[in-house]
């Protein structure tokens, strides 16, 4: 399962967190990362999510699958 399969939150963070942003991964219980831009933020969850899901495996727990997208007509 790729990282970007999964569907990203990004909030910005009051300055009295510091400032930035930060996203999370709703379908991967306390995957969560933050970064100085949105860019940024998203690229280290993405490395999140990686290591999320090796521990997942190396512990021998289920992985969830992504929630697909909500589709519109």
């Amino acid at each position: 399962m790729s990282a970007i399969e999964y569907r990203i939150e990004i909030q910005p963070l009051s300055l009295e967190d510091g400032g930035g942003f930060v996203a999370f991964a709703p379908d991967l219980p306390g995957c969560i990362s933050d970064g100085a831009t949105e860019h940024e933020a998203i690229d280290n969850l993405h490395d999140a999510i990686r290591d999320w899901i090796e521990c997942a495996e190396q512990l021998g727990r289920a992985v969830p699958q992504p929630t697909p997208e909500l589709m519109y007509a």
